[in-house]
Order: C-alpha cells, then structure tokens, then sequence
C-alpha cells in the first residue's frame, strides 16, 4: 500500500457540509432534514453559533448520536468564520466554554469512517471526543478498539491521554488490554472453507492472505 493509499485521518470534506448526516444509506428520512453550516455565510453562521449554545446548555431536548455531530459541525463552523476557538466561544455565548468548542470541533474533524461509527450508534459520542485527541493512524486504532474490543470511555480517554504523553499506539492499547491488529471474525463455511484453502495451499497464516487481499483492494475514497 503507498503512501496515497493509507486512509486519511481527519476530515477531507468542507466543514459544516452534513456529509455523513446527509447520507439516506445511514440515515433514512433524516438525511432530508440534516443542516449544513456555511463558515462563510454570515446567516449560517448565526445559525451555527444558536445551535452550538443550545448544545453546550442542553436546552435543545434529548440528545442523539445524531444531534451531537450536528452540534460538533456548528462548532467546527463557527471556529473556522469566527477565526479562533476563543471567538467561537464568545460568539456562541456566556454558557459555552472554549474546552467545548474545542472538543466537539475535533469530533467533526474526525475521518468519515469514524463519523459514521458515531451516527450509527456504534461508537459513543463521548468516546469520540477522545479519539478525535489523537492524530494520524492513533485516531484509527483508538476507534477500531471500541468496536473490536468494547473499549469503553474511560479506557479510551486513558489510551488517548498515554498516546498523547508520547506512549506509542501499541503500548498505550496494551495496558487497556488491548493488541493492535487482533480481530475476530465469523464467516460463512463456504469463505471459510476456502480462506483456510488459500492458506494452507501457500503455507501461511488465514490473516497473510487477509492482509494480501486488502492490499490488493482498490483504494476507498474519503
């Protein structure tokens, strides 16, 4: 696999476009009704900085997956048009902290593969914020921890904190009982039959011809 090749680990698409909220492969009906916030338009904007205070205060109703990455696009939002996370704030607010601001726009700038993790329920809001700390293939394995491994929140703000003090990937995973690279998989007996086929024919282990045929596999757009 190249260098182009290795998936992207922040966001490529524009801030505040409902990419991943506008989807009806993921949302249904919802996606019709996902809000785009424009950095640049100064009513969306407005908008933008009305929902990131309703967020912050908990005074839009019950919160969903959902929800909260409509509320980390405002912040993101408002971070890029008003300049700074401390503008931001101050747009939005009395009740809206820069750490908030902070935070939720780094759930935003989290890649799309983890994005749709959250707004499908599969990884939690709260343990999202903690992986979008991290940086560059961190941001990956911290997430794949939760789904492969049921990490919970408090594990992956730990890992995060450790990776963050300079602990390596691996070792930060380890200590919260987790190995880099370990999954487990079921497949039908027909897959199965024949994975155990390939491998034993070229005398290596099921996960190099895994490995092999991911490696082969044309590269997924962001």
């Amino acid at each position: 696999m190249s260098e182009d090749d290795v998936p992207p680990a922040d966001r490529r698409s524009p801030v505040g476009r409902p990419v991943v909220r506008g989807d009806p492969t993921l949302m249904g009906e919802r996606a019709e009704r996902a809000v785009q916030f424009d950095p640049e338009d100064p009513a969306s904007l407005e908008r933008a900085a009305d929902v990131v205070h309703a967020f912050a205060t908990e005074s839009a109703g019950a919160a969903d997956n959902v929800y909260m990455l409509r509320g980390a696009a405002a912040c993101a939002a408002l971070v890029r048009g008003e300049g700074s996370y401390k503008a931001a704030a101050e747009r939005a607010g009395e009740e809206v902290t820069v750490s908030f601001i902070r935070k939720w726009a780094r759930v935003h700038d989290l890649p799309r593969a983890i994005r749709e993790c959250v707004a499908t329920g599969r990884i939690a809001p709260t343990a999202a914020k903690h992986i979008a700390r991290g940086r560059g293939e961190a941001r990956y394995h911290l997430a794949w921890a939760v789904l492969d491994h049921d990490l919970t929140v408090r594990e992956v703000r730990t890992a995060a904190s450790a990776i963050n003090d300079g602990r390596s990937v691996e070792a930060a995973l380890a200590e919260q009982g987790v190995s880099v690279g370990d999954i487990s998989l079921s497949l039908n007996a027909e897959s199965y039959r024949d994975l155990r086929w390939r491998a034993a024919r070229r005398g290596v282990d099921p996960e190099d011809v895994v490995a092999e045929a991911l490696a082969n596999l044309d590269p997924l757009e962001e």
